[in-house]
């Protein structure tokens, strides 16, 4: 990597150029733009994602890192090609006046007729479409569920600002069990009368997945509360009986339908890179993810959300404290008596 110090947008794109030709491949096979809006602490993480993603889609990566706004404008950064990379590599540390006008830093390295995508990692703006860096994209990548606070009211401003191009890895984490769960409804054509969901007590996913169920199948939806990891367990309730999904353990689940033995199924938790690679692969509107955002913002005509944490069974720690608890009322209780009687 080549480190360039109080540079501008053409120092960037000049040094690519010469990095591009130092490994022998003047011409590029880059697919698109990915441009990465994180901060200092998060870069590494996202990255390296963005590098694993990138052998899937080769990309000229930009990670962008928007320091403190206040001074004089300045450039700084690292420039490379290889190591690891299937493109080009840059990234920039913004500080001063330059952070309100990043646009104009990454407009001038976005790759010619080429698509580009703009992924915040962590937190989001509020309305990635109307961003400045956003709306150098034709596809805005968000993920509520690493907000670093209020990771439910994040997914819920995703779908109220949503617009075309927008997505979020919250419903990207869904696939598999979307697909699934369609599959098992081919295999059984049964009405299903109600739905449940059982995930950890802050899950975006699990609520998306209860809009996506209800906005389907137009039935009652209830949320339950599990220890997880993430969505843990789905039932789709029939006449005929339970279809059910169980994942305890956020790897292997175990597939129940009507009239057939149990089969497992493998229901792993994917990792980043891989749901960065997924949603990278098309760029068009997610008509489906933009019908659950709308049903989540309007909030669904007949769709009932319930949230009950099952019962924790009694230690003996707590069963002790009532137990004294208890016997402290009592001994008052016959202080009381006794004062009474001493009065009469």
């Amino acid at each position: 990597m080549i480190e360039l110090t109080d540079t501008n947008a053409s120092g960037i794109a000049a040094e690519l150029v010469r990095a591009r030709t130092r490994a022998g491949s003047p011409v590029m096979g880059m697919v698109l733009t990915l441009v990465i809006v994180v901060d200092e602490d998060q870069a590494p993480a996202a990255m390296e994602a963005a590098q694993a993603a990138s052998h899937e889609h080769p990309a000229r990566v930009l990670g962008v890192i928007l320091g403190d706004g206040r001074g004089s404008g300045r450039i700084d950064a690292q420039v490379g090609t290889g190591q690891g990379w299937s493109g080009e590599t840059a990234l920039i540390r913004l500080r001063g006046e330059v952070v309100r006008h990043a646009e104009s830093v990454v407009l001038p390295l976005l790759l010619p007729d080429a698509p580009v995508a703009v992924w915040w990692p962590a937190d989001s703006p509020v309305d990635p479409a109307g961003d400045p860096l956003g709306a150098l994209g034709q596809r805005r990548i968000t993920d509520a569920a690493a907000a670093t606070r209020a990771r439910t009211k994040a997914m819920l401003t995703q779908c109220a600002a949503y617009a075309r191009g927008n997505t979020d890895l919250a419903w990207t984490r869904l696939t598999r069990w979307r697909a699934l769960l369609a599959a098992a409804l081919d295999q059984h054509p049964l009405k299903v009368r109600s739905a449940t969901v059982a995930a950890e007590r802050i899950s975006p996913s699990a609520d998306l997945l209860v809009a996506w169920l209800h906005d389907r199948l137009k039935v009652t939806v209830t949320r339950i509360v599990s220890d997880g990891p993430g969505i843990t367990e789905v039932v789709l309730a029939t006449g005929e009986g339970d279809i059910r999904v169980s994942r305890p353990s956020g790897g292997l689940a175990t597939f129940s339908s009507p009239g057939r033995p149990d089969r497992p199924v493998a229901l792993p938790r994917r990792s980043l890179p891989e749901l960065l690679g997924e949603e990278l692969r098309r760029l068009d509107e997610d008509e489906v993810y933009a019908a659950v955002a709308r049903s989540l913002v309007t909030g669904g005509s007949g769709r009932v959300t319930k949230r009950s944490a099952a019962k924790r069974p009694a230690t003996k720690r707590s069963a002790a404290k009532r137990s004294a608890a208890k016997r402290t009322t009592k001994r008052s209780a016959s202080k009381r008596a006794a004062a009474r009687r001493k009065e009469s």
